[in-house]
């Protein structure tokens, strides 16, 4: 079993930047694929980012790529998303999400699983 919680959520001017945490339980992270995703209002959730379990490969959304970078730190348990030239159509709850399947399948969010709670985020024009 692994718990997820997401932080570093919040509201920030289009342009800005924030930096989103999940921390993991469990002493099994290092072989989990970690991926980040999003669900704003009225929409199904997209994916966003995807990290591999060691070697630090990494897959992106095309509408955040070279904005946004996902990393890993697998001593602290965490992934990180760093957030920059945010936009309004980045508004959405943000959430992390642990899996077991091959790296070509991150973007796939059924095939996770574990989930976090979520964080918000807001940008605001």
């Amino acid at each position: 079993q692994v718990q997820l919680v997401e932080s570093g959520g919040g509201l920030v001017q289009a342009g800005g930047s924030l930096r989103l945490a999940c921390a993991a339980s469990g002493r099994t992270f290092s072989t989990y694929l970690m991926g980040w995703f999003r669900q704003a209002p009225g929409k199904e959730r997209e994916f966003v980012a995807v990290i591999s379990r060691s070697r630090g490969t990494t897959n992106y959304a095309d509408s955040v790529k070279g904005r946004f970078t996902i990393s890993r730190d697998n001593a602290k348990n965490t992934v990180y998303l760093q957030m920059n030239s945010l936009k309004p159509e980045d508004t959405a709850v943000y959430y992390c999400a642990a899996g077991l399947q091959a790296f070509g399948l991150g973007h796939a969010s059924s095939m996770y699983n574990y989930w976090g709670q979520g964080t918000q985020v807001t940008v605001s024009s």
